[in-house]
C-alpha cells in the first residue's frame, strides 16, 4: 500500500477500501493464513502492518478483553489490576485459554482515568473497584458516565449544557465569503490547537487553503495520553458538534472530504461519531450540494489500530492510508503534503469542538477568555485519586492550586499528595509545591513540563516512586514507534533498567537531541520531572 490515491476512486471510496484492507490483515493473522492472498495484498504490506500496530497482532479469542495499565488505572490499582483480572479469567495477557473462549490484551488507555481501574470486556466497558470481580461475573458491573462541568464561560462543553448543534453551518455553507468569514473569526480568536501542539489554527487552515485542491480536513480523536478523556468525552456525549466545527473547518480549507479517525480504545465513541455522520447526512448537512449550495462536503469515520504514536499527524495520515503508523520526517508539512499526498489540516477533536461557538458568538468574545496570548478554554482532566474527579472546563492561565484543591478538592482524607502529573507521560511532574503555576503552556515549558491535553494526575504515597518510574519506561518502549534509533533503543534500555537509564545524562540528552518525533524527545524532560518531583526516593 502506498500514501497516495489509487487511480479512479474518490477519497471516501478510498478511505473505504484501506480501513477493508485493515480488516483484512487482522483477519488474516488470527486465522494464522500464510497466504497473503487471501486479502490481495503485497507480503511486505501485510508484515508490516500486522506487527505494528498491536490491535491487528493482538491473539483474539471469542471473548476479547482488554485492561487498561494506563498511568491513571496504575495508580487507581496499585499496579495489580492486570493480575488480578489474569488469575480471575484464567488467560495472561497477549494469549487466550485453551479453548480459545477468552483472550486477554494490556492496553495503555481507555479513558476512564477519573474512575478506574477499567477495562472492555468485547465493546463493553467496566470500571471501578473489584474490576477482575466484575469482569469474572462475582460483584456488578459498573461504568460510571464522565462528570464533566464547564467552570467558566462554556464553549467546547455548550452542546452538554443545552447548546445546540448545527446552527452555523447551514448559514455559512451557501455564502460566497464563508471561508473568509470562518478564518477571520478563528483568527480574531487565538484559537491554538489543544493536542499538545498548540499551533495557530487559524495559520493552519489558510495554509492549507492555499494548496491546490483536492484537500482534507481531519479530526484527530486518537487521544492516547492517560490521564485525559476530554476527546472521548466530547464524541461520544457531543459528537455532532465535533462534525460542525470538521464541517467548517472544510469550508474554510476549500475541503470536500473530512475523516475523523478514533482510537479503538473508544468503541462507544466510535459508534457515536458514525451515528452523528449518518444523522448528518438524512438532515442534509452533509453530502453532495449541502443544503441546496454549491458545496459538496462528507465525512468518513475510520477506526484506530492500537498505537500511542498515531496521535502524532504524520502517524495518524500514514496509519489512515494502511501503512505503518510510524512518524514521518517534515518537511513537507501535512498542510502540503497530507492524507494520500493531498494537503490536509489535522486538528484535535478539542479544538474542532471550540469552533462553532467561537464562530456563532465572535472570536473577540473568545479572545477575552483565558491569558493572552494564551486564549480560551481548556478541558482538564482530573484522575480518580482526587476526591472530585472529572473533566472541567476552564480558562487558560486558571492556577493549578486552584483546579487541584478548588475544583477536585484535593485528595481524599489520609491520602497524602506526593505531586501531579501534568500533560500525560510526555508532560512531566510537579511538586505539591509548585502548585502556584498558570495553567499555561508558556509556564509549565519554564518549569520542565508540558501542557499536553491537560490531563491531571493526582500520585499519592500509595505509589513507590521506583514502581512509577518502572511503569513509565515500559509505557515508552511499549509504545515507541521504532523509526529512529535514540528512541527505540533508549526506550528498551530504560524499561530493563529504568534506574540507570534515568541517571544517564548522555542517553537522555541524545535522546532529547536526536529522536525524530516529540514522543522519543519527550521522554527525558518528563523523566527528569519525576525525578525532581520525588528527589528523596528517586535515583
Amino acid at each position: 500500500m502506498v500514501d497516495r490515491m489509487r487511480p479512479g476512486r474518490s477519497a471516501l471510496e478510498e478511505l473505504a477500501a484501506r480501513r477493508a484492507d485493515a480488516a483484512a490483515l487482522g483477519r488474516l493473522h488470527n486465522v494464522g493464513s500464510n497466504n497473503v492472498a487471501d486479502v490481495g495484498l503485497p507480503a511486505a504490506a501485510v508484515h508490516g502492518t500486522v506487527t505494528y500496530f498491536s490491535d491487528l497482532h493482538a491473539v483474539r479469542g471469542a471473548r476479547h478483553v482488554r485492561v487498561c495499565t494506563g498511568t491513571a488505572c496504575f495508580l487507581a490499582g496499585g499496579g495489580r489490576q492486570l493480575g488480578e483480572v489474569e488469575q480471575a479469567l484464567g488467560v495472561r495477557a497477549g494469549g487466550r485459554t485453551a479453548d480459545g473462549s477468552v483472550s486477554l490484551q494490556a492496553v495503555h488507555c481507555l479513558g476512564f482515568c477519573y474512575g478506574g481501574p477499567a477495562a472492555l470486556d468485547g465493546s463493553t466497558p467496566v470500571a471501578g473497584p473489584e474490576l477482575a470481580s466484575q469482569l469474572a461475573g462475582r460483584a456488578p458491573r459498573r461504568a460510571p458516565p464522565i462528570p464533566a462541568t464547564a467552570v467558566s464561560q462554556p464553549v467546547v462543553l455548550r452542546g452538554l449544557a443545552g447548546g445546540p448543534s448545527w446552527q452555523v453551518w447551514p448559514c455559512l455553507v451557501g455564502h460566497a465569503d464563508a471561508a473568509t468569514v470562518i478564518g477571520d473569526e478563528i483568527s480574531r480568536s487565538g484559537l491554538h490547537g489543544r493536542g499538545g501542539a498548540g499551533f495557530p489554527v487559524a495559520r493552519k487552515w489558510q495554509a492549507v487553503a492555499e494548496q491546490p485542491a483536492p484537500r482534507f480536513v481531519v479530526a484527530n480523536g486518537d487521544e492516547g495520553d492517560p490521564g485525559s478523556y476530554a476527546d472521548r468525552l466530547l464524541m461520544e456525549r457531543d459528537p455532532d458538534r465535533v462534525l460542525e466545527g470538521l464541517a467548517l473547518a472544510g469550508l474554510a480549507c476549500g475541503a470536500s472530504c473530512g475523516v475523523v479517525y478514533v482510537r479503538s480504545e473508544y468503541p462507544q465513541a466510535l459508534a457515536g461519531m458514525r451515528d452523528a455522520v449518518a444523522s448528518a447526512r438524512a438532515a442534509g448537512h452533509l453530502g453532495r450540494r449541502v443544503h441546496g449550495s454549491g458545496v459538496d462536503f462528507d465525512v468518513e469515520v475510520t477506526e484506530g489500530a492500537g498505537s500511542y504514536v498515531a496521535g502524532e499527524e504524520t502517524s495518524l495520515l500514514r496509519s489512515l492510508s494502511g501503512l505503518r503508523g510510524t512518524v514521518r520526517l517534515r518537511p513537507p508539512y501535512p498542510v502540503e503534503y497530507g492524507l494520500f499526498g493531498r494537503p490536509t489540516a489535522v486538528n484535535n477533536v478539542e479544538t474542532l469542538a471550540a469552533v462553532p461557538a467561537i464562530v456563532a458568538d465572535g472570536g473577540d468574545a473568545y479572545a477575552r477568555l483565558g491569558r493572552s496570548p494564551e486564549n480560551g478554554t481548556l478541558l482538564v482532566c482530573l484522575n480518580e485519586r482526587f476526591a472530585r474527579p472529572g473533566a472541567y472546563e476552564v480558562e487558560l492561565g486558571t492556577p493549578l492550586h486552584e483546579i487541584v484543591y478548588g475544583l477536585g478538592g484535593g485528595l481524599p482524607a489520609g491520602r497524602t499528595l506526593r505531586a501531579v502529573q501534568v500533560g500525560g507521560p510526555l508532560g512531566g511532574f510537579l511538586s505539591p509545591d509548585r502548585l502556584d503555576l498558570p495553567l499555561l503552556a508558556s509556564a509549565l515549558n519554564g518549569a520542565g513540563v508540558a501542557l499536553g491535553h491537560g490531563g491531571l494526575i493526582a500520585v499519592d504515597d500509595t505509589t513507590a516512586p521506583h514502581a512509577l518510574l518502572g511503569h513509565l519506561w515500559q509505557f515508552y518502549a511499549d509504545e515507541s514507534c521504532g523509526a529512529c534509533t535514540p528512541c527505540r533503543e533508549g526506550t528498551r534500555r530504560g524499561a530493563a533498567d529504568p534506574h540507570a537509564v534515568s541517571a544517564d545524562r548522555d542517553l537522555l540528552e541524545l535522546m532529547a537531541t536526536a529522536s525524530l518525533c516529540p514522543f522519543g524527545r519527550g521522554i527525558p524532560r518528563a523523566v527528569r520531572s519525576l525525578i525532581r518531583a520525588l528527589a528523596e526516593d528517586t535515583p
